[in-house]
């Protein structure tokens, strides 16, 4: 290999090693989920004996349905919210049975009692509630609604 050749092999992969990470840091990462509108005229029905509604058996457990979280809590009461937080409006809020049974959202700390109401403030903007929906059970159908 000629030094002019060598050069100019050198100099493509060095443009090439530095540009790179530059182009990459671009990219769209959606590890945190998506930022998305919190739903709204919310109306739907899960059937318990389904098999989307035998997640929902046990005290502690929840299931996600139309951007909303569905809970039977610790006691056995259904509380349902929005899934989309009110911190920055990511659809990561889940339910967890830690300090008694609460929503969090792990993007960015934010967590909330079983009412909606911040429990924390992650940065200088006071924390706003989360969207909390109505919950009726007849027999073995759960109603979520506004």
């Amino acid at each position: 290999m000629e030094r002019k050749q060598f050069l100019r092999t050198l100099g493509t992969g060095a443009a090439f090693a530095l540009t790179f990470p530059c182009l990459h840091g671009c990219s769209k990462d959606n590890d945190n989920g998506d930022i998305v509108e919190v739903p709204d005229s919310v109306d739907f029905t899960i059937d318990l004996n389904s098999s989307e509604g035998a997640k929902l058996a046990n005290n502690g457990s929840f299931i996600l349905k139309k951007l909303v979280v569905v809970v039977k809590d610790l006691d056995g009461n259904f509380v349902a919210a929005s899934q989309v937080c009110s911190h920055e409006s990511y659809d990561q809020v889940r339910f967890t049975t830690s300090n008694g049974g609460i929503f969090h959202c792990d993007v960015h700390g934010s967590r909330f009692e079983l009412d909606g109401t911040p429990l924390n403030q992650v940065d200088s903007v006071p924390a706003k509630p989360l969207k909390i929906f109505k919950t009726e059970l007849n027999g073995q159908i759960l109603r979520v609604f506004e």
